[in-house]
This record gives structure tokens, sequence and C-alpha cells, in this order.
């Protein structure tokens, strides 16, 4: 086990490595203050710079920008006339409350968890390790929740097939921890990174760039999901498994833990077969998707449609496409309303409520995350920093010749060593998306495709580190299984799964590139495509 010693009394490289990582992570300040660092330095940066007069000229604009520092005269009075505008007029509140406010309807209603079950439940022996990986994946769609749904029920499916029910354990946290960023459908999280990536390039408005919506990497998305879900599976089928059962790891639940009632009780609530109530729940649930497809449709193909543009198009820019956010919000609020109606979990209007509540209440971290967020951001464009950043980080990778998709490499690889210590994915990409977002535009790139890049970054290396806190939730669902086992036990047991993802996603991404695809509807890779 990695919980053992060597020889000589020290413990294991992957030990050693892990509690290095835990110590270096446990270092950095918790998020809110890590940003309120940020802004500082950045207002003392500033500062000084517009006291040295420095200036910067941004392409396509016809004057060049003047540093302004926050301490300052103008500084001041700009930071406190405009506390409350940069905090409400943060991007992504705009876009993520009313789609998380849908989302929390048809998760808190039980359709989401009766999808995953109905998924699993329905699916023959030999395809298991590939369901588990899918589902896995498109579980982002319920956030956090994926963490402690999914794997315990994949660990269920496959003792009751006969498989090993830690392949599925780990395997379902494997492939919805590294492939946290890419999903099927759009959620919340697309709405999350689109209002960032939205905000940053308010720095460089005249580079005429496409603007970003929750869509925007949609085409991208739909393709990394099949094809990781696939990767999962493979993993799981064909590495995972087996290593287990060449280990000689326990399939059952140890003794004491079946004493203590706790399996039996998981059992029953996270039991795979739907009742009849809610299997009629998803019939009617997906019956209620079909009209509202046939309603949208009506409204939006008719000649003189008003989600049509000038043109009497929808691309690349259209009333419709300004409507994502209401999209995305009237699907999950109709299905989750049927589908909560039928199985009685919805009775009243106050049923509603309350899993709007319940959902608003899981992201008031972010909320409140989100306030010093909007006002290191807007510092960030106010100043100036962010435009002379961008201008010299791209006149710096042309002089060494790191334009091509060697640097969107070099970015991803900086992405996922980073993920190691900031779980955060939202921090994490405000950090990144500040800099890299206008410096990657100046070299040509939508900002729509630095963000598919981050994608692949922020989601690779999320299961192999300590300061992911669902480890530790996996850690006490692994032990029921295996008592002795270790943090080293589970970086061994996901490191299969990190490479593989990283790889097969980066190459998705690169086909992309040099085919030119669109990202998503009226989104390409390089401005002015």
């Amino acid at each position: 086990m990695s919980t053992a010693t060597t020889p000589t009394g020290r413990p294991p490289l992957t030990d050693r490595f892990l509690g290095g990582v835990e110590r270096l992570g446990n270092k950095l300040p918790e998020p809110f203050m890590l940003f309120l660092i940020l802004f500082a330095i950045t207002g003392i940066v500033s500062t000084a710079m517009a006291a040295a007069g420095v200036t910067v000229s941004v392409p396509g604009a016809e004057e060049a920008t003047v540093i302004k520092g926050l301490f300052t005269a103008e500084g001041l009075t700009w930071l406190t006339s405009n506390l409350g505008e940069n905090y409400i007029g943060f991007p992504p509140l705009k876009t993520v409350m009313p789609i998380l406010l849908a989302i929390g309807v048809a998760q808190h209603s039980g359709m989401l968890a009766a999808i995953i079950r109905k998924t699993f439940g329905s699916s023959p022996r030999w395809m298991l390790p590939y369901v588990v990986g899918f589902v896995g994946v498109i579980s982002s769609i319920m956030a956090d929740s994926a963490f402690v749904v999914v794997p315990p029920l994949a660990a269920l499916v496959f003792k009751a097939a006969g498989r090993h029910p830690v392949a599925g354990l780990l395997g379902g946290f494997a492939a919805a921890g590294a492939g946290y960023s890419t999903n099927i459908f759009p959620t919340s999280l697309d709405a999350l990174f689109a209002g960032i990536t939205t905000s940053v390039m308010e720095s460089l408005p005249g580079l005429g760039a496409t603007p970003v919506n929750p869509v925007s990497n949609w085409w991208f998305n739909i393709a990394s999901s099949l094809v990781l879900g696939l990767v999962a599976g493979v993993v799981i089928d064909r590495v995972l498994e087996p290593r287990l059962v060449r280990t000689d790891v326990p399939r059952d639940e140890t003794v004491e833990d079946a004493e203590s009632g706790s399996g039996g009780t998981d059992a029953e609530q996270m039991r795979a077969a739907l009742s009849p109530r809610e299997n009629k729940g998803l019939l009617v649930a997906v019956l209620a998707g079909v009209v509202l497809t046939a309603v949208v449709l009506v409204a939006t193909l008719v000649p003189a449609s008003p989600w049509r543009n000038e043109e009497g198009g929808f691309l690349p820019s259209s009333p419709l496409l300004d409507s994502i956010v209401f999209l995305v919000f009237a699907y999950f609020v109709v299905v989750g309303l049927a589908y909560g109606i039928v199985v009685g979990t919805i009775r009243s209007s106050a049923d509603g409520v309350r899993m709007m509540t319940d959902a608003l209440k899981e992201m008031l971290p972010f909320i409140v995350l989100a306030f010093v967020l909007g006002q290191f951001i807007a510092l960030f464009n106010w100043s100036g920093i962010g435009s002379w950043i961008a201008v010299t980080g791209a006149a710096g990778l042309e002089g060494i010749g790191l334009t091509g998709f060697p640097a969107i490499i070099g970015f991803i690889l900086l992405a996922s060593c980073l993920n190691l210590f900031i779980i955060s994915g939202s921090g994490m990409w405000t950090i990144m998306a500040a800099v890299f977002v206008p410096m990657f535009a100046l070299l040509g790139y939508e900002p729509a495709f630095t963000q598919a890049a981050f994608r692949v970054g922020d989601s690779a290396t999320q299961v192999i580190t300590p300061m992911n806190p669902y480890m530790v939730v996996l850690l006490g669902m692994l032990r029921k299984y295996e008592p002795a086992a270790g943090l080293g036990t589970m970086f061994a047991r996901m490191l299969p799964f990190v490479v593989p993802f990283w790889v097969v996603w980066t190459a998705i991404l690169a086909i992309f590139f040099f085919t030119g695809l669109p990202l998503g509807p009226g989104t390409g890779i390089m401005l002015g495509e």
C-alpha cells in the first residue's frame, strides 16, 4: 500500500511528492484574500507605472493608452465611485445566476440524478466502463455534486454486474474531475468562463473579436465530451480494473462498514434502478423538452423572426445567440418542473422557489468571491495594465518566434501546473484570462479559442492534487474497501487518466486549430475568420 514506508523509513516518492504539493498549496491564501493581495499589487504597480509616464500603443487604436494608477486622486475617486458597479457589473454574475437558478430546479427535483441512474441501470455489463466514463464527463452539469453522486452509483452498478466496484468508484471520480470543464450541454461553467473572457477583452475593444457567450465552445465541448468519455472507459476497462484484480483489492466493503449500517443505507439511497414513477417523470420531461424545442423552432425559423440578424441569418451574431442564457434557463426549468411535478418533488410554486434558493446557497462562496474578482478585473482594465501586458507579451512571443500551436501548448501546461495549487476554476481563469486572452488576441486568436485551451489545462490535473477537497471524500469512500488506502493510493490510480486525458484533449484542440473548425456557433479560431 502507498501508506507503507521504504526500508530506510522514508515515505514512498509519490507520497513525498503529494505532500510537497499539499504543503505548497496550503501556503497560498484562500481565494478571496489571494485576489485582494493581487488587487493591491496591481494598484501599487499601476501607480508606479503612471508616475513613470508609461504608455502603450494598442494595435488599431488611434492614440496611445496611458497607464493610470490606483493610488492617485483619479484612481481613488474611480474606485470609490465604481465599487458597486465593479461588483454588480461583473459579467459572470449576469450569466451564471439565471442558469444556476434553472439548473437548481433540474437538480433538486431529482431529474439529473435520475438520468444518471437510468443510464447506468440500462447498460450491459461490457459497456459499463464506457457509460461511467461518458456520464462522469458530462456530470459537471451538476457542478460539484457530481463528485459525490457519480462515484458511489458507479460502484453500485459495477458490483451488481459482477465487475469490480472500486473500478466504478475511482473511474467515475476520475471522469468527473479530469473532464470537468467540458459537457455536451451548456452549463453554468460555460456562462462563468464566457463572462470572465468578455470582461477582460474590454481592455482591447478595437480588435473586432467575436463576442463570447455560453455556447462559444459548444462544438469543441461536444467533441471533447464524446472522445474523453470513450478514453475514460478504455482506461477503466483496460488499465484500472485489471490492475485492481491483479493486486487483489477487495470487492466488498469491510465488515466494520457493514456493521455500522452505512453500506446498506448508502445502497438504498443511491439505488440504480428507477421506480415506475421516476421513469414516467423522465418521459414527461423529454416530451416537455420536445414541445419547447418546437416552440423555439417556430419562433426563430419563420422568415420575419425578430431573433434573426439584419441579414436574416443567425451567425456570427443575432438576437438568438444573445438569448442563449434565456434558452438554457428555459430548457432546464421546463424539463425540471415537468419531472418534479410527475414524481411529486414539486407540489407547489414554493417548492420550485426553494430549489432555486438552494442552488444559490450552494454558490454563495462564489458570489462573495465575485466581489473581489470584479474589482480586480475592473482595475486591470481601467488602469491599462492589461493592455500593456498583452502588447508587451505578444511582442515578446513574436520576438522568439513562439506564436503558433506550441505557444498554446505552453499555455495549457501552465494551466495544468497552476491547477495543482489553485483548484478554483473561476479564480484561476480570472488570473490567466486577464493576461493571456488579450495577449493571444493580439497574436490573432479569438478569445473563445484561448478559453477552449484553458479548459484542457484546468481539468486534466484536477484528480491528482490534494488541493481538491473532494479527494478527501473519495478517500473515505475508498477506505470502505481498502482501510489502509492513502493519498498515494489514489494518485497511483488517477494518474492513468490524467496523461491520456491531457494528450487526447490537446490533440482534439489541435484538430480544431489546424483544420479551422468552428469552436461553436459563429466562433472560429483566428480573428476575422
